[in-house]
């Protein structure tokens, strides 16, 4: 199970690299690359699509990394203590044992 969520939160991760590099902080990225693109869906579509899907990423890849935080925290075994061993006196030196 923590492989297949390891495995969603690293292509999760590098779609948003690519969405991140697609975008233009200035308003224009991919959406100003097209020549007549208000007359095929227009530049709003195209930062609404790049807008959401950006916070649907950066959702999946939270909320997958505490989810799978919490899985591994309450996978780990529980170490017991060892039993003490039964404490025996030995006689001193020179003294006769009992």
């Amino acid at each position: 199970m923590e492989t297949i969520i390891t495995a969603v939160i690293l292509l999760a991760s590098i779609l948003l690299i690519f969405i991140v590099f697609v975008q233009n902080p200035k308003g224009g990225g991919l959406s100003s690359d097209f020549g007549a693109a208000q007359q095929i869906g227009g530049v709003k579509k195209t930062n609404d699509f790049i807008d959401k899907a950006t916070w649907s990423l950066a959702g999946v890849v939270a909320v997958l990394s505490i989810f799978l935080t919490i899985q591994m925290k309450s996978a780990e075994p529980v170490q017991e203590q060892p039993a003490e061993e039964p404490v025996t006196e030995e006689p001193a030196a020179g003294q006769p044992a009992q």
